[in-house]
């Protein structure tokens, strides 16, 4: 299954990516869909570092990393890319990748949203709201990630290796 492909350009506040953030719809079915079972499904793909909770109501990003979402309860609106950015409906079995840089905040979620992140070969992460002050250093950080060596829902396959591996050459 193809992952949905949204990109975003940089707002003049957040950053954003070169690399397209993907959706994987309805990834983990009803008896698969608990957070052992992401979390070490994530791990396997080599995705560790993780942690289960919401997704932060406030606009911010990542620089030094990239960073997976597997959503094991509930469903939220999300936003991405910034304040014009894209409003997205995310939903119990859903997986979606974060490129570093891209900006993603909740909206608005059932009482019951919940999620497993995870960072690829179980990096550290920051968390930049889009503070001017920031951007330097961000901008640099981001250029110094690289592209995963598994996608996080189908390992070496496919997913985010051949679509980002594209966008690196461009």
């Amino acid at each position: 299954m193809d992952p949905i492909q949204l990109k975003f350009k940089d707002d003049g506040k957040f950053p954003n990516s070169k690399f397209p953030l993907l959706i994987y719809k309805n990834i983990f079915t009803f008896e698969h869909n608990d957070p052992d079972h992401i979390e070490s499904h994530f791990a396997k793909k080599n995705w560790t570092n993780s942690w289960r909770d919401g997704i932060f109501d406030y606009h911010h990003y990542h620089s030094v990393t990239h960073e997976v979402l597997g959503v094991f309860s509930g469903f939220a609106t999300v936003q991405f890319g910034g304040e014009n950015g894209e409003k997205v409906g995310l939903e119990e079995g859903d997986v979606v990748v974060i490129p570093a840089g891209v900006a993603h905040k909740c909206i608005s979620a059932s009482a019951d949203f919940q999620v497993v992140g995870a960072y690829p070969n179980g990096s550290d992460y920051d968390i930049l709201k889009g503070d001017e002050s920031d951007r330097p250093k961000a901008e640099e950080n981001i250029a110094n990630v690289p592209i995963p060596d598994n996608d996080p829902v189908y390992g070496k396959m496919e997913g985010l290796l051949a679509i980002w591996k594209e966008q690196k050459s461009t």
